[in-house]
């Protein structure tokens, strides 16, 4: 006889018996903005340390990313001085130590197998903390290597980008590419905490910072129509990078992306539906046709330009909703063509076309693509037209071209 254990009464014959197991898990972490983290009179580090075991002395280990770390070439010592200075409180196991960042290392298994080795060496436990500070690649690879180490080791994400911290840093996900797909393997394991230090910021190109902005673009788009009308309002101060734009737009932002993992009823994506995703099924295609030479936010703008005219075309969203949608792009600093958009394979089909097959697979289920019914409304489709998808990128080229 096999069985499942649950709280209610059996059914079957005498060969077998059904069980239906049935619980609940709350999953909580605080969501932090602060500047100069590892200042000495800064206590945000220690206390989400000690947010649940306050009486306990907790060790931890911090992996840097190396662009990161090149430019603040101080960040080691400061966490080393920090751990000193709260010695009561915590302990660094290992002097912090740098490790590759960008989307390349999520392409490495044997970095992976490196770090969780390192790991096990440093005897670091499910009750210890293993703390991230890099931007969104870096994060989703260390967030994989602490989330499968010990079926999951505490883990503190600290962002260094506009990308990261306002959108990918404060989610759930972690995962590295493998087999030439992005993303195919990880898991759905929230952090301990995710600390956003503005500080970080400093040093980024102003492409880098740039680039950022298209997800609150996207987020505004499909949920916030007044966050929509500030950023067009905003647009001259965020193309500037001027610090209390950048500050309030990461924040919204945030809060946005928080409200829909939080409230939408499918935070660990067991549907298909994926509203954050809009614009993004084009966008993961053309990173690959550029092989990473556009942004990943830079794609993202490109595909949200895509399905704005889409969704006109469609009768969805009113007419001249699209060329809000690409003129506050353009005001953010965006160039919104790349010549991929138009590649073809052997056989000559176009090959972003096929992007819409993978964005299914990714979604493993039936397509659902989010569209905008207006500006603030997303909606979700489950198929989409070729042909008016090939005159959508007519419109953007010609728009881009001045034609």
């Amino acid at each position: 006889m096999s069985a499942v254990i649950s709280n209610l009464p059996p059914r079957g014959d005498e060969r077998s018996a059904f069980y239906l197991q049935s619980f609940e898990v709350r999953y909580e972490y605080p969501v932090c903005f602060t500047e100069h983290l590892f200042a000495r009179d800064n206590s945000v580090f220690r206390d989400t340390l000690l947010r649940r075991e306050p009486g306990r002395r907790h060790r931890f280990v911090a992996f840097i990313d190396a662009n990161v770390a090149a430019s603040f070439p101080s960040l080691a010592h400061d966490i080393a001085g920090y751990a000193g200075l709260h010695a009561e409180a915590m302990e660094l196991v290992a002097h912090p130590e740098s490790v590759p960042g960008g989307e390349p290392v999520k392409n490495d298994p044997a970095l992976v197998t490196k770090l969780q080795h390192r790991l096990v060496e440093l005897g670091i436990d499910r009750h210890a903390f293993v703390v991230g500070i890099g931007g969104g690649a870096f994060l989703d690879l260390i967030g994989y290597v602490a989330s499968t180490t010990h079926r999951g080791i505490r883990h503190i994400r600290v962002p260094t980008t506009v990308l990261a911290q306002n959108d990918s840093g404060v989610g759930v996900k972690n995962g590295i590419n493998a087999f030439g797909v992005k993303n195919l393997l990880g898991c759905f394991a929230p952090p301990f905490a995710v600390l956003n230090d503005f500080d970080f910021l400093r040093t980024l190109q102003p492409r880098d910072k740039i680039a950022g902005i298209s997800e609150a673009v996207k987020v505004a788009l499909i949920r916030d129509r007044m966050f929509f009308e500030w950023l067009e309002a905003s647009a001259g101060a965020l193309r500037d990078c001027e610090s209390a734009a950048m500050s309030r737009m990461i924040r919204r932002c945030a809060e946005l992306h928080m409200r829909q993992i939080g409230q939408g009823g499918d935070p660990f994506e067991t549907g298909s539906a994926r509203p954050l995703d809009y614009g993004h099924w084009s966008a993961h295609k053309l990173e690959a046709l550029t092989a990473h030479e556009l942004r990943h936010g830079e794609a993202v703008a490109i595909g949200l330009a895509l399905d704005a005219r889409y969704s006109v075309q469609v009768g969805m969203l009113a007419a001249g909703g699209e060329d809000r949608v690409h003129a506050l792009l353009k005001r953010l600093g965006f160039h919104l063509w790349h010549p991929a958009l138009e590649s073809r394979d052997s056989s000559g089909r176009w090959q972003l076309l096929r992007g819409l097959e993978e964005f299914r697979e990714h979604l493993g289920g039936d397509l659902t693509i989010t569209l905008l019914r207006d500006i603030g409304v997303g909606e979700e489709v489950h198929q989409m037209d070729a042909k008016e998808i090939l005159s959508a990128l007519v419109w953007l080229r010609r728009r881009e071209q001045g034609a």
